[in-house]
């Protein structure tokens, strides 16, 4: 099992994003830990039996808490379910906000583990995007976290930015190879309803690259990263030889998780669920005893059997059937169907029992997805 720990806060809200955060205070951190700390003994009857494999702290910034309401949550973590050894720790981090102190910190308390949200090496762009941090920044955050004893540092890469051109792309790929990095996930710009961008599309459209743009984008990045090392492993992830996400190929292969925190999602036993997305409202549902959830969807045989397979076609080297249908039932005459017709498209291929994408395939993911998730 894998927990992943939602924190909401962050120093400014970045115009594309579309998480629920919240404004960073000490009296909202202090109401959020004593509330995750009473969620977690509240679901240690879902956890019971598993071993936690992976936590993610994601966000907003996990980076804004201080690093002993941290350890203070995966101490009780520790004391009430069995970690497995070598178990990933992963925190996300703002380049600008981090320190060598704080990255001591996290050695020592186990997290093995940092992402950062660097989304370009263009400075112009950043300053679009409404980051705080500059290129210096990033790169100087990457190396002091190398530095303090975290060796698996993993960074997010956005491209689809408005005025990105061909030339500043490639100067951000060209910045990997002299990083001490081992994972790279690589983002689209989406503009998410609800988001400032949003709101400005119509006045943004226009200054996005164009779509032979955006496919050059993707292809001079699936040439660039390997020359760094980073082998691609799924649609929109990089990684040095062992460095894969072991909390992401969680999702993408169906390991159940518990998401701690408000707006966290879970997923068990076919049954997915979300917490409230407020942090008052979450509280005061745990403070009476309740599990704080506003979502749950428990899915049918076949629509789990057919959102698994789906996600897990997002990894490069494909689906191995005989292991999916010995852990999720053999296929449907109605999914067989769904497969030979996007077969036959040439959106996926099939080789030494293995179902994988083809380079189209790869291309139109959301339509494969589509097809198969949904019948």
């Amino acid at each position: 099992m894998s927990l992943y720990i939602h924190v909401p806060f962050c120093s400014k809200k970045c115009p594309y994003c579309h998480f629920f955060v919240l404004p960073n205070s000490e009296e909202s951190q202090q109401l959020y830990i004593k509330s995750i700390l009473k969620e977690w003994k509240l679901r240690q009857p879902q956890a019971a039996g598993h071993r936690i494999t992976s936590i993610y702290f994601g966000g907003g910034t996990p980076s804004l808490l201080p690093p002993q309401m941290i350890e203070t949550l995966l101490q009780e973590i520790a004391k009430s379910q069995p970690i497995a050894e070598g178990c990933e720790i992963t925190i996300e981090a703002n380049p600008e906000q981090i320190t060598a102190s704080q990255l001591f910190s996290y050695h020592q308390m186990g997290i093995n583990r940092l992402s950062f949200g660097v989304q370009s090496f263009d400075d112009r762009l950043l300053q679009t995007l409404g980051r705080t941090h500059d290129s210096h920044k990033a790169k100087k955050a990457i190396e002091i976290t190398a530095h303090a004893g975290i060796q698996n540092i993993s960074i997010d890469l956005m491209f689809d930015i408005p005025y990105q051109t061909l030339q500043s792309w490639e100067t951000s790929l060209l910045q990997i190879p002299s990083l001490p990095i081992t994972h790279l996930s690589l983002y689209n710009l989406v503009f998410e309803p609800g988001t400032v961008f949003h709101k400005k599309r119509t006045s943004l459209h226009p200054h996005l690259p164009s779509e032979e743009e955006s496919l050059s984008m993707l292809k001079m990045a699936t040439d660039h990263l390997p020359k760094a090392g980073l082998v691609r492993y799924e649609i929109s992830a990089f990684a040095l030889p062992g460095y894969a996400s072991y909390h992401n190929m969680g999702y993408w292969t169906g390991r159940p998780f518990i998401g701690l925190g408000p707006s966290a999602f879970s997923y068990l036993q076919g049954v997915r669920s979300r917490n409230i997305a407020s942090l008052t409202r979450y509280a005061s549902l745990i403070d009476e005893g309740k599990i704080p959830e506003d979502f749950q969807e428990e899915l049918t045989w076949e629509e789990k059997q057919r959102e698994l397979l789906a996600v897990e076609l997002r990894l490069i080297r494909g689906v191995d059937l005989l292991d999916f249908q010995s852990r999720n039932g053999p296929f449907t005459e109605s999914l067989l169907k769904d497969v030979q017709h996007a077969e036959k498209k040439g959106w996926v291929a099939e080789k030494n029992g293995h179902l994988f994408l083809t380079e189209e395939g790869l291309l139109f993911y959301d339509s494969v997805a589509s097809e198969i998730s949904s019948g």
